[in-house]
């Protein structure tokens, strides 16, 4: 998964939760706590029908996954923070992406073995392979589509995803070799209940 991935679904869902609040012309309550540099930190928006929570700076170990040694952690660039924790809830459904975003000097070899290794307590280990502009975070293959077997959405970019888990509960580390660096961000999705759409 690229950081546009993670940057994508964190709008998509702010935006998801702002039109639910004007659809709904109810109450819509908002609250935003800021960070000490006065920025926004978390986010909750609660509306009569669910809500979304938003928690920038992700940790790690909120995906299940060890962060591979000497990685450093890729904050905020001038544009937005790509790691976060977001929960969208409404009714019996429930949606949770954790992204947290690293660089590596290692190769990329490297850290494919680490977390294939990390991967397989979580069940078989796809190696699916995208490209950076690609905006699916846990998509699967459209057939099977009552099977909770998670498949690849290959489209031949030079970023690998290795997933583990099922459809419901996935792991994901998209690798990424960028000039003498590797970057890499650790995913976890989480879906419970039926998808209301």
């Amino acid at each position: 998964m690229s950081k546009t991935d993670a940057a994508g679904a964190y709008r998509s869902l702010v935006a998801a939760a702002m039109a639910v609040c004007l659809l709904t012309f109810m109450a819509c309550s908002v609250d935003v706590k800021k960070d000490q540099e006065g920025e926004d930190k978390n986010v909750d928006i609660r509306t009569p029908i669910g809500g979304i929570h938003v928690s920038k700076g992700a940790d790690a170990g909120d995906t299940g996954l060890a962060v591979y040694p000497g990685a450093r952690l890729r904050t905020k660039n001038e544009h937005h923070d790509d790691n976060a924790n977001v929960s969208l809830s409404f009714g019996d459904y429930g949606l949770n992406v954790v992204a947290v975003h690293y660089e590596s000097d290692d190769s990329p070899d490297k850290v494919i073995s680490f977390y294939k290794d990390q991967l397989q307590r979580y069940g078989g280990v796809l190696e699916c392979h995208t490209s950076q502009s690609d905006s699916n975070v846990g998509a699967t293959s459209g057939k099977d589509s009552d099977s909770d077997e998670l498949k690849c959405e290959d489209t031949g970019g030079n970023v690998l995803e290795l997933k583990a888990g099922t459809k419901h509960n996935q792991r994901i580390v998209a690798i990424e070799p960028k000039g003498n660096i590797t970057r890499f961000a650790l995913v976890r999705v989480q879906i419970h209940g039926h998808d209301p759409i």
